[in-house]
């Protein structure tokens, strides 16, 4: 059998329309593995777009809280500082007896307006006393026991005596209420 010439291969309609349609699927398969190859690349850049948009809130979120935190704690240090000027104009002020108050009274008046504007100034700034009171019972986490001593009529764990008041900033704790606890066993 004689093979057929180019020109009976271009006469033969069926062998073009083959040859065309073998073109046109080899074009397809190329622009389906390029549709694949941008599309793996899309979802590439969309997953590193969401992780940087993710990262971008949480360093905005703990920016936020780093801030909240400086403005509420960042002068606990000073606070801690000023409580032994309350402490010294506190026992300053116990220690005036009636006849001293009548003799000095606009220098008493005067170290007790500042004890009032020091108070002031500590709420102001989210500083509270704790105010233990005795027969109120011991707390760990706002007092610290100074000692321990059998009282009768108490209960263990009972405040028997405050030494020295404690302060709060905001949610934390500046200083424990220094006191003394019963040891008298129910």
């Amino acid at each position: 059998m004689a093979e057929p010439k180019n020109d009976e291969f271009l006469d033969d309609p069926e062998a073009v329309e083959a040859e065309m349609f073998a073109e046109d699927a080899m074009e397809a398969e190329e622009e389906a593995d390029e549709l694949a190859i941008v599309t793996k690349e899309r979802d590439d850049f969309r997953d590193r777009f969401m992780r940087a948009l993710a990262d971008a809130e949480n360093a905005r979120k703990r920016s936020d809280r780093d801030r909240r935190e400086a403005e509420n704690y960042g002068g606990s240090k000073l606070a801690r500082d000023m409580l032994p000027v309350y402490d010294n104009m506190k026992r300053a002020l116990d220690a005036i007896d009636e006849t001293k108050r009548e003799e000095n009274a606009s220098l008493i008046e005067g170290i007790e307006l500042t004890m009032r504007e020091l108070l002031n100034v500590f709420a102001k700034h989210g500083i509270e006393r704790i105010l233990p009171e005795v027969g109120d019972k011991f707390d760990p986490q706002r007092h610290e026991a100074m000692f321990e001593a059998p009282v009768p009529d108490t209960v263990a764990g009972d405040i028997i005596q405050v030494m020295a008041e404690g302060f709060m900033l905001h949610d934390r704790l500046l200083r424990p209420a220094h006191v003394g606890v019963s040891s008298t066993p129910k």
